[in-house]
């Protein structure tokens, strides 16, 4: 599927698409506004970077919980729910005089129930489109994704300027509420893609088999540790320029959908597997820049420009799904999810404590060159793997393991979805 035009024809794309809209809009503008409100009651970097970030390390204790159910739970119900309880976990945070710990308490626990909605999400999506749809479908969320922050942050930025932190808060609640409508009325009930249960057990015996290939991992773990340490320099922002965070933001957003558009239509899918080292350097980069404490016009190109780095993970998404079996698609890319949310906030958390420690410009470079030479070294790692005899009649980390499931391993797909 090369077309934007057949892949808004496929049934329930858009509904889906708009639903996702409002979702991304009401965590770009509840973001900002909480993450302002921590500063602003504070003056801590760290805990501002950590109030907007750092609940994706809850992210982590929800993966070894929860991340099961990403394909044995029916998606439509279980988006709705989610969208619904972030919406009541918002309009709490937005309550008067209430105090820090107990904001970040609201927080964390919605960072542990979203390590479900990324695997639920990114497995219907697969169940949506054919398997020739996935980069290009994936592509447009991630485009729309960064419309909205360019959206999200130019207008939260306004608002902030217009209204209370906290009044922000509660229109992100609204826009909770009204994705939740969408993935109501807009999506047809679907059964799980697995049968059985979610359970601990289960969550660990396929994490475990995700785990268990080294093609895998060395995805995995290209997907989670440079993005992650560039997200860590972004949560920088608002203790970096206070009065124009909303602007860094947007322009990195705007560079975050120009390397989506450009990945996921522009780029032949032969030239897309030679992308994904190119791409994560670009993506640290230009922040080693930041060493010069540069103005907001200069510190907005150097991010719009690092940010269409973020297209990496679109060609690191779809060697993840090349190696993974389709019943296990969901707790895969929920896997994937989970661990970039959490080393998102662990990002946050490190780059919040080192500009505690010196300055925001400070831990920028810092984490921009550690994520430079993290990329160098999966590089390598991987050109090593490449260089290994492979087992005659084998395809490692495709078909070897056997599906963890309580009954034999079925399509993931509906003969309609085709």
């Amino acid at each position: 599927m090369r077309s934007y035009r057949t892949l808004f024809r496929t049934p329930e794309f858009t509904p889906f698409l708009l639903s996702f809209a409002a979702h991304a809009a009401a965590q770009t503008i509840g973001g900002l506004a909480l993450g302002t409100l921590v500063f602003r009651a504070t003056g801590s970097p760290l805990l501002s970077a950590v109030s907007m970030f750092g609940p994706q390390l809850a992210q982590l204790l929800g993966a070894t919980f929860l991340l099961s159910g990403a394909d044995r739970l029916p998606p439509r119900a279980i988006l709705s729910g989610l969208a619904l309880a972030f919406a009541v976990g918002t309009a709490v945070l937005a309550l008067p005089g209430l105090p820090v710990a107990a904001v970040f308490a609201v927080v964390m626990a919605q960072g542990l129930i979203a390590s479900l909605g990324g695997g639920v999400r990114a497995g219907l999506l697969n169940e949506i489109l054919p398997k020739d749809g996935y980069v290009l479908g994936r592509s447009v969320f991630n485009m729309l994704w960064g419309l909205m922050q360019v959206a999200g942050f130019a207008t939260g930025g306004a608002l902030l300027a217009l209204l209370t932190p906290r009044t922000c808060l509660l229109l992100a609640a609204a826009l909770y509420v009204l994705s939740a409508l969408g993935t109501r009325l807009g999506l047809t009930a679907r059964p799980p893609r697995s049968s059985g249960r979610p359970s601990v057990s289960a969550t660990w015996r396929t994490n475990a088999l995700l785990w268990s290939s080294r093609p895998r991992r060395l995805t995995y773990l290209g997907l989670w540790i440079p993005n992650g340490l560039v997200v860590g320099c972004d949560s920088l922002f608002v203790s970096y320029a206070p009065e124009a965070a909303g602007t860094l933001f947007a322009c990195g957003a705007l560079g975050m959908l120009v390397g989506d558009v450009t990945v996921g239509r522009l780029v032949p899918p032969a030239l897309r597997p030679r992308l994904a080292v190119p791409l994560r350097l670009l993506l640290a980069a230009p922040y080693l820049f930041f060493v010069l404490q540069p103005g907001v016009a200069l510190s907005a190109v150097a991010t719009a420009v690092a940010s269409v780095g973020y297209g990496a993970s679109l060609v690191l998404q779809e060697r993840l799904m090349s190696l993974t079996p389709d019943d296990l698609a969901g707790q895969a890319l929920g896997l994937h999810f989970v661990g970039m949310s959490t080393l998102q906030g662990v990002g946050a958390a490190l780059a919040g404590t080192v500009a505690q420690l010196t300055s925001p410009a400070t831990a920028m470079t810092l984490l921009a060159a550690a994520s430079v030479a993290v990329t160098l070294t999966l590089a390598a790692l991987g050109r090593h793997e490449e260089r290994q005899p492979a087992v005659p009649g084998t395809d490692p980390g495709v078909r070897l393991e056997p599906a963890v499931s309580d009954t034999p391993r079925r399509g993931a797909r509906r003969e309609g979805a085709q």
